[in-house]
Parts: structure tokens; C-alpha cells; sequence
């Protein structure tokens, strides 16, 4: 394979990459030096060729023989658009999105564009005509790198309304997760808190002994876990929401020694084989709640991204 890096770094040599084949970001990474969360933004950005092509796919597998080309110093591409198949639900209430891998919920500082929300917002511009103003509320998240199903409320109650079902955990999520090791069925509880003891979010008496009670600020959290498949070094769980705090599922399944595959930050414990992997492969499979306008219960489903079911296939037990 012969791959090669514009300015600002010098090219690199073509070398051989072996089986099996390489992801685009493990290529760049390879050539650059950079983060794994670099390599992929840089792909994501459109700064990444293969054959001269423009490739998006970080996770797309590279052939024998293809040459990689990274330009640090080209225009970054902003799409700033979702296609209409995001859509799941939408009526004047609410609407349900299938959010895609590497696009942020919502900006978390001045300047962070092409968001969940903003995107939201422009498809239904589009559809909606000229002259339509959508306006969106935000109920609940999900991480940059974590895909699937999203609710936005369209009117004030509905806002409200949908807050209250979050605060009393009446939403139903349904995530599913590649997790590494062999993973039993298990109900963790545990209170979480901001810093466990070594700057990371964590469970309170996990990383250090507990003294004392649980701090006030201390969020209880509940996660159902339920392995649907073995793999390879790994196991394809489902992972049931109870309550939904910030990196819930990630933490409680790292402090349970089953870190999910393409974990960066809470993996610190873990001295098993890692998977390698662009991104933590967790999807937001199933969404559920209470129609803030006739009380009716609604669920929707959507398939992982083409990412993680790649993931499933290059890890599926013969």
C-alpha cells in the first residue's frame, strides 16, 4: 500500500499494511501521528483522499494497493444538511432524527456549527418552504460519536411535557453496545459522580474507597445489561436505560471490565486485548415515550450505522 501526507507534514513512505484491511483512520493516524479523534475528524472534514477521491467513512476499509492522501491545509467540508431519511417521526409536536455518527446534539461552545440541531432545523426549513421558522427544544443528548434515534420538541408544552418524562425516567432507551469481553446479563446501580478521584466521571466508591456517605451530588443511575451475541473478544449487548446520565452505559460498562470497543476515555482499568476501533461503537437503537399532545405511547427503532454493523461482521464468531 502507498500512502503519502501533504504539508504541513512531509510524505510518509508507502508501506504494507496487513490483512485485515486497514480502516481509512487507522491509515492516517498511521501517517500523521494523530489522535484517533483527530485522524477521523480530518476524514470527516474531507481533508482525506483515497485513489483521489474524497472519502467521509473513516471506518471504510482501504485496499491493497490504494493510495491515501491527506491534506491538513484543505478546506474543511460542511455539508450542514441531513437527508430526508434522517426524519423518523415529525408531526407539529415533535420529531424524532436519526442522529449520525460525528455531529454534535447541540453546540457545547461559540462557534460549534453544523450540530443535530442545526441540521434538524434546515430540513425542515426545506420541507416546511419558504418563509417556515422551526423552532426546536432540546430535551436530551447524545455524545458526538454516538448514533441513533434523538427527540426535539416543536411547541413549549411539548417541551415540557417531554422534560417531565425524562426527569421521572418514563422514556424508553434502548441502546446496543460492542463491548469487549465475554458479557453476563447484570442490573448495575451505582450513584455517579463528576470526578471518581482521578479527573474522570465515575461511580462513587469505585476507583477509591467510599468515606462517608454518597455525596449530594451524586446522580443514582441505572443501567439493564443483556448480551444478544458473542464475538470475537467481544459481546453485542443491549443496554437498557433505567435513568440517563452523561456516559452512563460507557462508564458503568467499563467499571463492569467490559469497555466498549473504541473506548478513549474510560478504559484506564482495563488490561485485556483492545479492539481497535474509531469510535466507541454505541448506537441508540429504540426510542420511547408519551405523546406530549394525546397521551399516546410511541415507539421507534432504527439499525445501527454501517460502521458498527461492520464492526459485528469483522468480529462474528464462525
Amino acid at each position: 500500500m502507498r500512502t503519502r501526507t501533504r504539508e504541513p507534514r512531509p510524505a510518509q513512505p508507502a508501506r504494507k499494511i496487513g490483512s485485515p484491511e486497514p480502516t481509512v483512520a487507522a491509515i492516517v493516524r498511521a501517517q500523521t501521528g494523530a489522535a484517533w479523534s483527530r485522524a477521523r475528524d480530518l476524514c470527516t472534514e474531507g481533508r482525506v483522499t483515497v485513489d483521489g477521491q474524497r472519502c467521509l467513512d473513516p471506518a471504510s476499509r482501504v485496499s491493497p494497493g490504494a493510495v491515501v492522501v491527506v491534506d491538513e491545509r484543505a478546506p474543511k467540508l460542511r455539508s450542514g444538511a441531513l437527508p430526508e431519511s434522517a426524519i423518523v417521526f415529525l408531526d407539529r409536536d415533535v420529531v424524532v432524527v436519526d442522529k449520525p455518527v460525528g455531529m454534535l446534539s447541540i453546540a457545547y461552545e461559540p462557534g460549534d456549527k453544523d450540530t443535530l440541531l442545526d441540521c434538524t432545523r434546515s430540513l425542515l426549513r426545506r420541507m416546511g418552504g419558504r418563509g417556515f421558522r422551526p423552532e426546536l427544544g432540546v430535551v436530551h443528548r447524545l455524545d458526538k460519536e454516538t448514533s441513533g434515534l434523538m427527540v426535539f420538541a416543536r411547541t413549549m408544552d411539548a417541551k415540557r411535557i417531554l422534560d417531565i418524562q425524562f426527569r421521572a425516567h418514563d422514556i424508553e432507551r434502548v441502546y446496543h453496545a460492542i463491548a469487549h469481553g465475554e458479557v453476563a446479563a447484570q442490573r448495575v446501580e451505582t450513584h455517579l459522580i463528576t470526578d471518581r478521584g482521578d479527573g474522570l466521571r465515575g461511580s462513587y466508591g469505585h476507583f477509591r474507597r467510599p468515606r462517608g456517605g454518597v455525596p449530594l451530588e451524586a446522580k443514582r443511575s441505572v443501567t439493564h445489561v443483556r448480551p444478544i451475541a458473542p464475538l470475537a473478544g467481544a459481546t453485542l449487548v443491549e443496554c437498557r436505560l433505567e435513568t440517563g446520565r452523561q456516559h452512563q452505559i460507557r462508564i458503568h460498562m467499563s467499571e463492569l471490565g467490559h469497555p466498549l470497543v473504541g473506548e478513549r476515555v474510560y478504559i484506564r482499568d482495563y488490561t485485556g486485548r483492545k479492539i481497535e476501533s474509531v469510535r466507541p461503537m454505541l448506537h441508540a437503537r429504540v426510542l420511547g415515550f408519551d405523546h406530549p399532545r394525546t397521551g399516546q405511547r410511541m415507539s421507534f427503532e432504527r439499525e445501527a450505522p454501517d460502521d458498527f454493523r461492520a464492526m459485528i461482521e469483522s468480529l462474528r464468531v464462525p
